[in-house]
């Protein structure tokens, strides 16, 4: 069975979404508010897929909250079976080694055939998407699904790579470079937006809405959550884009 890890944050003011909070005119608490529709949303696709699903969390010293504690209220509503899901802190000093760190133990301590990272606020990452995905790691060693920006929303695993010497979170084309030192087989499927940063948000709220004015189906949370937020974005007499708020 393969796993699917959803790397999460505490829906904390001020601890998720900051690009959000700086570029758009969404609060800390709208922010925090948006972040844990997108989590529920996601969490209940990986737990509708063939997958099992793993959140891991970030448990931070600088912060008082009981992060784990936290994680948990904000998933488990999502899910018709909580006691399914599996929490677990995560390992290393930047999110590459953290990443790294959790896609092999999984592969080379527990001996599952494949792991995926799945962004939390990849919100059209639907259970077709997903399934989809896993097939193509049955025959891939590395399979990549493109976000805006060059990073991913997923990338799915059935051979570890190494992720030494990455700073921050690992983009497309690195995880590529790795994976093909490895000489490893890669494919990619379909792109999908995540909601980050205010470009990404920008290019996922037509798709959203258009998905929902055509009936079909849409992360409810997230597009309610959207829907009470009024973000708009406009653009002024040079084309440059802003959002404003209903």
């Amino acid at each position: 069975m393969p796993i699917v890890v959803v790397r999460a944050d505490a829906p904390i003011p001020g601890n998720v979404l900051p690009r959000l909070v700086e570029g758009t005119p969404l609060t800390a608490s709208d922010a925090a508010d948006l972040y844990q529709s997108a989590l529920r949303d996601v969490s209940e696709a990986v737990a509708g897929s063939g997958a099992d699903l793993l959140v891991t969390y970030r448990e931070r010293a600088d912060r008082d909250e009981d992060v784990e504690t936290l994680v948990k209220e904000a998933v488990t509503p999502a899910l018709a079976s909580p006691d399914a899901v599996r929490f677990e802190p995560e390992v290393g000093s930047s999110p590459a080694a953290r990443i790294g760190n959790t896609v092999t133990h999984l592969l080379e301590s527990e001996g599952v055939a494949s792991v995926a990272i799945l962004d939390p606020t990849a919100v059209l990452a639907a259970r077709p998407r997903l399934d989809q995905a896993s097939m193509q790691l049955r025959r891939n060693d590395l399979v990549l699904g493109p976000a805006a920006n060059g990073e991913f929303f997923y990338a799915g695993f059935s051979e570890p790579i190494d992720f030494g010497g990455i700073d921050g979170r690992p983009d497309l084309e690195t995880l590529v470079e790795r994976a093909n030192d490895a000489d490893l087989a890669i494919t990619t499927v379909e792109m999908a937006p995540t909601l980050r940063t205010p470009a990404q948000l920008q290019s996922g709220l037509p798709i959203l809405r258009t998905r929902r004015k055509a009936g079909d189906p849409v992360p409810v949370r997230t597009v309610a959550r959207l829907e009470e937020l009024g973000l708009r974005a406009v653009e002024n007499e040079n084309g440059d884009s802003r959002f404003e708020q209903a």
